[in-house]
């Protein structure tokens, strides 16, 4: 039983076979990293972005520990974590730098690994996501949304509860045929026990907020302008927060899970973000 795996989907030409061993190339391209939302894994939220980055960028795309392929037998359930993990991982795969890309919890890495590994990220580009998930953030969720926990609504049991998920995750909910709600609950809920722990472990009571912003980073927010799990008003706040790094742009029509829900305007704006980065860096 290994202590710790991590699946992290990698370009193709940074792997080599040397006497039937697997070697890492460093890659050639600028490196990206995507990080998943809660509700699926990496390929799931990001394969429209993968499509459209590969051939000018190194794309990786982690599963966090619990999700799709990745477990661990370790007790830690905290977003340092995770954030640690995927940065070990990006070593093994001999990456120095990255522009980091997260979606919502994988925005909550990504803001952990720029703390923990400030010469590893380059830059960072985020939707839908908070600096700390405090208490006073989620009890204010957990009324809008008829709950007394995030896994009330982020861990669904049935597929009537999953349409309800995917009703606040979108502006528009995609139609989907019943089938498609079961495989995606069947797919994409599995290690329940661990995944509600890493939702327990995310929420901080307020007094031990450490109200870190002091990132030496640029940090592009990259919102859904219909976001209804984080809404525009908290992009402003964070923002504001974040100080002269920040910059917030928000797209029309798009909900929580922006990539998936307009991922040609979404992609327009990450291209454009990731040309910047390359010619500064």
């Amino acid at each position: 039983m290994p202590g710790t795996l991590m699946n992290i989907w990698v370009p193709k030409e940074i792997i080599t076979k040397n006497d039937h061993n697997t070697m890492y190339i460093p890659p050639t391209k600028p490196a990206v990293l995507l990080l998943h939302a809660f509700t699926m894994d990496g390929i799931f939220t990001w394969f429209l972005q993968v499509f459209a980055l590969t051939r000018e960028y190194a794309v990786y795309v982690p599963d966090l520990l619990f999700f799709g392929g990745s477990i661990t037998n370790r007790n830690e359930r905290s977003v340092n974590f995770q954030a640690e993990f995927v940065a070990r991982g990006l070593g093994i795969l001999k990456v120095e730098k990255v522009t980091l890309v997260g979606l919502s919890y994988g925005g909550m890495v990504g803001l952990q690994m720029a703390k923990l590994y400030p010469k590893l990220v380059k830059c960072l580009v985020v939707s839908a996501t908070v600096i700390e998930m405090t208490e006073s953030i989620s009890l204010d969720s957990y009324k809008q949304f008829g709950v007394t926990k995030w896994s009330d609504l982020l861990m669904p049991k049935t597929t009537k509860e999953l349409r309800m998920l995917f009703s606040f995750g979108f502006h528009k909910i995609p139609w989907f045929p019943d089938f498609v709600y079961g495989d995606i609950l069947e797919t994409m809920y599995r290690n329940r026990k661990e995944r509600n722990e890493l939702l327990e472990d995310l929420v901080i009571p307020d007094k031990d907020a450490t109200s870190y912003t002091n990132f030496s980073h640029d940090i592009h927010m990259v919102w859904g302008g219909n976001d209804k799990i984080f809404d525009l008003d908290h992009a402003m706040t964070m923002k504001t927060q974040l100080g002269d790094k920040a910059t917030l742009d928000w797209i029309k029509d798009a909900g929580h899970l922006v990539p998936l829900e307009q991922p040609f305007k979404y992609n327009k704006r990450l291209k454009c973000i990731l040309e910047r980065v390359s010619k500064h860096h």
